[in-house]
Order: structure tokens, then C-alpha cells, then sequence
């Protein structure tokens, strides 16, 4: 059976972002149709599903890379700050963003928190797995080398 690992992350992600739409326990808070993605960044981001596609990359991130916290996502989806005629240091993404999303993916049952962090728990792989299998066919349109024999 494909795998998360077996298809590319962009694709994914797209797909898992649609699934997750029809999801009740994932709905994106009030503020974030006006919060930047971290301190790093000078405006919101423009995408109005920007949540879900955030959310989905947590979560597969949370797949591949696993047990993980609140810090080490931070770190993930942190950037370069510009600080005017001083040079650029990178600064880390927004916490509050990454922490309700690890809340919502817990309340939906795909997300476990555990000793060293969050893992992904069995209905959430078999989610993640179900969605990467349905992309199977289009992966290998794609890029015919991503095809198994």
C-alpha cells in the first residue's frame, strides 16, 4: 500500500488540505484571517485556506518526523527576519498557530500527545495513508519514476 513517503509532499498536502475541510473538529480560529504566520513575516498570508494547507503540512510533518512539540514545529516553519540595515537572523514561526492546530488534530482523534511529544496516532495514519494511496495514480502521471512496480 503507497504511503505518505511515497508520494510528494506538495501533492499531499494539497489533498490532505481538502480533506481535512470536511472535518468539524478543524475550523480555523477567528484571528486567523488576520495573523501572520510568525514574527518574521510582514503580512497575513493571502491563501484564505491557509489554515487547512498549514494544518495538513503540521500533520505530516507530525508523520514523517514524530514524536515532536510545540518548538521543534516553530523551529520547521520559522524564516528569515528583516531587520533593516542590520543583518537578517532567523526567527522562529508563531506558536499559538502550531499549538491550536496540534488541539484540533487531537480533537479529531488523528494526533496523540505523548512523552516526547505528539505522534501520530492509528486512525491518523490510516487517514494519511488512505488519502496518499488515492494519489497513486496521479503521482505516477507526475513523475513516472514515483510509479511501483
Amino acid at each position: 500500500m503507497t504511503t505518505v513517503y511515497d508520494i510528494p509532499a506538495d501533492m499531499l498536502i494539497r489533498q490532505v488540505a481538502e480533506e481535512l475541510k470536511k472535518n468539524s473538529q478543524i475550523q480555523p480560529p477567528d484571528w486567523a484571517a488576520f495573523a501572520k504566520t510568525g514574527v518574521y513575516k510582514e503580512m497575513p498570508p493571502e491563501n484564505d485556506d491557509w489554515w487547512y494547507v498549514r494544518t495538513a503540512a503540521v500533520f505530516r510533518r507530525i508523520y514523517t518526523d514524530g514524536p515532536v512539540g510545540i518548538q521543534r514545529m516553530r523551529s520547521a516553519y520559522g524564516g528569515s527576519a528583516n531587520r533593516g540595515s542590520a543583518p537578517n537572523r532567523f526567527k522562529r514561526g508563531g506558536g499559538s498557530i502550531v499549538r491550536k492546530i496540534f488541539q484540533q488534530l487531537e480533537a479529531a482523534g488523528y494526533v496523540a500527545h505523548g512523552v516526547g511529544g505528539r505522534t501520530v496516532t492509528p486512525a491518523g495514519r490510516s487517514f494519511l495513508d488512505n488519502v496518499a494511496n488515492g494519489l497513486k495514480s496521479e503521482a505516477a502521471k507526475a513523475a513516472p519514476g514515483l510509479a511501483k512496480y
